[in-house]
């Protein structure tokens, strides 16, 4: 192979990267919109098929680090039983960052609006990543 045609590869092969990480961020941040509308319409268990289906799945709040989507899940439940406890969930992306060509870090703000309780807000910290061909999170830190 020449100098030539060894150069179109690498330029070629550049340049596919370069015009993906536009295009997994916005899958990205249409998943978090995804989410939002599912917190909003009562239901966690659709929120929750954003996130990677797996033991390794790290969760990190006020409680400490919890592991497995499973256990995410079930604290989820717990913590918001129903649709007045859930209120009404808002992210605010502070800065999103494509790592490499699987990973993606998202940070933001959250925001629950709720009648008649206390309203609540945080932050996060996501990873992303892509597994199977499907952006999911697999680390969350919200607080």
């Amino acid at each position: 192979m020449n100098f030539k045609h060894s150069l179109w590869i690498f330029l070629f092969f550049n340049l596919l990267g370069y015009t993906q990480k536009p295009l997994d961020i916005s899958i990205v941040n249409a998943k978090m919109s995804q989410q939002e509308n599912s917190w909003n319409k009562g239901s966690i268990n659709e929120f929750m098929n954003h996130y990677w289906k797996s033991d390794s799945l790290t969760f990190t709040g006020k409680n400490g680090v919890q592991y497995g989507w499973q256990n995410t899940l079930d604290n989820y439940l717990k913590s918001y039983p129903d649709k007045a406890q859930m209120g009404t969930l808002k992210f605010t992306t502070i800065s999103i960052q494509q790592i490499d060509l699987n990973t993606i870090t998202v940070l933001g703000k959250w925001e629950l609006s709720r009648e008649n309780l206390i309203d609540l807000n945080g932050y996060y910290s996501l990873i992303w990543q892509k597994k199977n061909n499907q952006w999911v999170i697999i680390s969350d830190h919200s607080s």
